[in-house]
């Protein structure tokens, strides 16, 4: 009778350290990841789901563009168109005037003309601004060489090198060996002729005178 207390004691003892183990067991760390292949798989159909960033187009510097060639101004053809109409408009005009009779200081078709009164009304009527007396006109206008004389320029007469402007008249036609002018003379009026073919005008020529350019 006394040992059956002791072999119940032992027995607890056997019971509480199975008890000890058992239990020590069921507290291990479960894994985060039960099924690691599963696990892949899901990262992998989650990082396929995401949405892929858009490929970055490549960026081409711009072209520098060569400047453009400045191009001429039309200024000058407009002015050239002008002045081609000017110059008609002066010998239509002065052929109008032809046979009229010379006036010493006459500057009015009414009146007759001299050789400066003729071509003070002939630029006036152009809006050409020039002084009234031939030797006063021979200071103005840019002077040119006879070969560059075109309608509606004017040539200037000396009867000496040192001797003052006397004479003016208008050029209404130009060739080689050739200068038609219309002017007042004081013994035909007003005429048309070749002041290069007559033996009197072409000595005294002293300069062409252009007033549109």
């Amino acid at each position: 009778m006394s040992q059956l207390p002791r072999l119940k004691s032992s027995t607890l003892i056997i019971l509480l350290l199975s008890l000890v183990f058992t239990s020590c067991n069921s507290f291990r760390p479960v894994s985060s990841v039960r099924n690691p292949s599963r696990a892949g798989k899901t990262t992998a159909t989650a990082e396929r789901s995401r949405p892929r960033p858009a490929p970055r187009e490549a960026t081409v510097p711009p072209r520098r563009s060569k400047p453009a060639p400045a191009r001429k101004p039309a200024a000058p053809a407009a002015e050239e168109g002008t002045t081609g109409l000017i110059r008609n408009s002066l010998v239509s005009h002065a052929e109008q005037y032809l046979g009229l009779r010379y006036k010493y200081g006459g500057n009015t078709p009414g009146e007759g003309f001299d050789c400066s009164g003729f071509v003070k009304y002939l630029y006036n009527d152009e809006g050409i601004s020039i002084h009234r007396v031939s030797r006063d006109q021979a200071r103005q206008g840019k002077e040119i060489d006879p070969e560059e004389a075109q309608p509606g320029d004017l040539v200037f007469f000396r009867r000496g090198p040192n001797q003052p402007v006397f004479h003016v008249s208008m050029i209404v036609e130009a060739g080689p060996e050739e200068l038609w002018v219309i002017h007042p003379t004081t013994s035909r009026g007003v005429i048309r002729e070749n002041i290069l073919a007559s033996s009197y005008w072409r000595p005294k020529i002293s300069a062409v005178k252009t007033f549109m350019r």
